[in-house]
């Protein structure tokens, strides 16, 4: 017998998921020596390459069959849990993503993920060097006392190299000692401050502690208006699950939101938990991943990629500001995270709470009817009264020519800075201007390499695409004509906003915040603390100033163009307007004083604008509701998208008709219905519209065309999409398909 056939003798066969494209998994033989078990990370031969995998399953009995590869080894990883490899199979087969891609989604980092290695500490021996330095003194008597230190904090207490510690440890005056590795994160205390909970609160907080105790799948709404105290009320639910030894997950849409969440996080539970998102660095990450699947770690606070972390004890998941458009994938696996945490709850038997106060429409659906429990905060923490919310109709009131401020708001804003107090003004449009065109022969600059105008960014001298990034520099002469000074920037962005308010208030400490400006998520967490510290007069921003920020001493909030975003054809316009209006006035008035929001519109009697006038927001949702289910939308009906795209516009427009063509040319199945070509839909069929041009034709040079799937809600629009994919021509050409299920943009 051969040495590789010993090897292999009483080898079983195991299935071996890879993460990359393929949705199935590979078959290895398993030498018994490696003890191999469902969710032992593997070294494997893939192609011509080593690649890792996943085991997904084992065979009982050894295998006769000797044609297949070996499993290389077992990687000192911990094993993916049966409840998280059933999600990552459920999530594709939902998505349609392959198995492949979607495991990808929850080993990324594992690829450092290997054990830490032990730290070197160093303490004094008591034994003298050889020869005695003022340095070597120095660093000898900072060691006393028995206490072990790290290379670098021995060398900053002693002011030397540490080439001088070395030396010293080669004449034995100190000695290294082996220390486990730091911990990724410190141990949280639950009872670290005791909760002061008002009785909305309390009511609220017993109801989620005691769905975590359960340890059972529990969904909840906790829906409360802008500065109620809903983290409060979840931090109970979170001191719940580390009384129980189990760990909890808080998603948050942004980066930016981290910052004043920790510190109120660590003031409550003694640390911080744990940050995942994409500024923190590869090697934090990987022991990060580590210590979620470990049990070492018992919070972690992340973006919507922490949904994918292997903990061990799952027991909580709260996404905060669920209605937010930032938990949408849209590159790569397209999914929502808000809906498949939902899914991943069910799969870990842990309770989850989607928190927000503009609750999107699903959600709010869900708990009308009964799926989530619906517990709500009604007013503000420490009986802070709303803003008082005032039109301002530009009709009859609007600015001068030229001009973006209204007398009246800009008056508003005068005597809130002469209070001492602070102003807000807001705007959804970042750069200076969003078209630059030429006077003289109307010249419109725009992106090479997508169908959107370049937007100016004067502080960068830039002409910038919003789509692909593309930029360039802007010209002192108009490229087409050769005209000199006759650029013109035609409306306003946030820098063109700061500019006005700097003529109007010449004194004023102004700040404008946007992701635009270098310096990173590092950056807006200075600003953000400085604007809670009251070192700006007038803050100026897009969406990013809406997001959940509490500025004490901001008291005026002004909507510089309320409309925005209401003339679009997008389905959810309305409900997405309603929400970051909603939002971006409760900023105002969370401190001690009360607050005011004065809102620039040109229709003050749009039900979206009267509905937040009002404060009737339980109308709005009625109307929106009603609006949604007559059509057949989102929750009441279901929408899948599929964006073809090419180099060449006829190409990928000729495939996106073969693909419509295909799905009328389907067989019949007992699965779904698809309607007749041109013919109206019966209540139970699937629907495809289209193929159109995308409202956004071109990006990164590629032409992009879409198809729309509408169906009723128990419509298995994911296996008539399989079919359509397995019927339709192949992909040629440089063209490729893109699926969206759930799509939450139409661009």
């Amino acid at each position: 017998m051969s040495a590789a056939q010993d090897e292999t003798k009483g080898a079983r066969v195991v299935d071996v998921l890879a993460p990359v494209a393929v949705d199935v998994t590979y078959s290895y033989l398993a030498p018994p020596a490696l003890g191999l078990e469902p969710g032992d990370s593997v070294k494997i031969p893939l192609g011509a390459r080593e690649a890792y995998g996943v085991v997904w399953s084992v065979e009982k009995t050894p295998s006769p069959r000797s044609n297949l590869k070996t499993v290389t080894a077992r990687l000192e990883r911990p094993t993916l849990s049966q409840k998280l490899r059933d999600f990552i199979d459920w999530l594709a087969r939902y998505t349609l993503t392959p198995r492949g891609m979607a495991l990808r989604l929850a080993t990324r980092a594992a690829e450092d993920a290997a054990p830490d290695a032990a730290r070197l500490l160093y303490r004094a021996t008591g034994s003298k060097p050889e020869r005695l330095t003022p340095t070597r003194a120095r660093v000898l008597e900072a060691a006393e006392g028995g206490m072990s230190f790290a290379k670098k904090a021995l060398a900053e207490a002693a002011a030397c190299s540490s080439g001088v510690i070395d030396a010293l440890v080669d004449e034995g005056a100190i000695e290294t000692i082996a220390a486990p590795p730091e911990p990724v994160a410190a141990a949280l205390d639950p009872d670290f401050t005791a909760p002061v909970l008002e009785p909305a609160q309390q009511v609220a907080a017993e109801a989620l502690t005691q769905a975590v105790h359960a340890r059972a799948f529990k969904p909840f709404l906790l829906e409360g208006v802008t500065g109620s105290g809903k983290t409060e009320v979840y931090f109970e639910a979170i001191a719940a699950a580390l009384k129980d030894g189990g760990q909890a997950l808080v998603m948050m849409p942004e980066i930016a939101l981290t910052a004043q969440f920790l510190e109120r996080f660590a003031a409550r539970f003694g640390e911080k938990p744990a940050e995942w998102h994409s500024g923190v660095s590869e090697r934090k990450r990987a022991r990060i991943w580590r210590g979620a699947a470990t049990g070492e770690l018992s919070v972690v606070a992340g973006a919507r990629s922490a949904l994918f972390l292997p903990f061990r004890h799952l027991r909580l998941i709260i996404v905060d500001e669920e209605h937010e458009g930032a938990y949408k994938q849209d590159d790569g696996a397209s999914y929502h995270a808000r809906d498949m945490a939902v899914v991943r709850a069910r799969f870990e038997d842990a309770a989850i709470v989607l928190t927000s106060a503009t609750p999107s429409i699903e959600t709010r659906v869900n708990a009308e009817r009964g799926r989530y429990g619906h517990l709500r905060l009604h007013a503000r923490a420490g009986s802070r009264p709303m803003p008082i919310l005032d039109p301002i109709d530009m009709r009859v009131e609007g600015p001068q020519r030229g001009r973006w401020i209204a007398p009246r708001l800009a008056l508003a804003v005068g005597e809130t800075i002469a209070r001492g107090e602070q102003a807000l003004l807001f705007l959804n449009r970042r750069g200076y201007a969003p078209l630059t065109l030429c006077r003289d022969c109307g010249h419109r600059f725009r992106c090479t390499q997508c169908d959107a105008w370049l937007v100016e960014h004067r502080f960068r001298r830039a002409l910038v695409c919003h789509h692909c990034g593309h930029t360039e520099r802007r010209p002192d002469t108009c490229p087409e004509c050769g005209a000199e000074d006759a650029l013109a920037a035609c409306g306003p962005g946030v820098e063109r906003l700061a500019e006005e308010t700097a003529t109007l208030f010449p004194d004023a400490r102004i700040l404008v915040l946007s992701s635009d400006f270098p310096g990173g998520a590092e950056r807006l967490r200075r600003e953000l603390d400085e604007i809670a510290k009251g070192a700006f007069d007038i803050v100026i921003g897009t969406q990013l100033v809406a997001k959940g920020h509490n500025f004490p001493l901001l008291t005026l909030v002004g909507v510089v163009d309320a409309d925005l975003g209401l003339g679009s054809g997008d389905p959810r316009a309305a409900e997405r307007t309603f929400q970051l209006l909603n939002q971006v006035t409760g900023r105002a008035g969370r401190g001690d004083k009360p607050g005011r929001a004065l809102i620039q519109t040109f229709q003050p009697e749009h039900p979206v604008i009267a509905a937040l006038l009002s404060g009737d927001a339980e109308k709005f949702y009625a109307q929106e509701i009603a609006l949604r289910e007559r059509a057949g939308l989102p929750p009441f009906g279901r929408l899948a998208a599929l964006i073809v795209s090419g180099k060449d516009a006829a190409t990928a427009e000729a495939h996106a008709r073969a693909l419509a063509r295909a799905a009328h040319e389907l067989p019949r199945s007992p699965r779904y219905r698809v309607a007749a070509l041109g013919g109206l839909p019966d209540a139970d069929e699937i629907m495809m519209l289209g193929p159109a041009e995308a409202p956004i034709g071109l990006i990164r040079g590629r032409f992009r065309y879409r198809l729309l799937v509408k169906a009723p809600r128990g419509a298995d629009v994911q296996a008539f999409l399989r079919d359509l994919i397995a019927a339709a021509p192949k992909e040629r050409g440089g063209v490729r398909v893109q699926i969206d299920v759930d799509p939450q943009n139409f661009m």
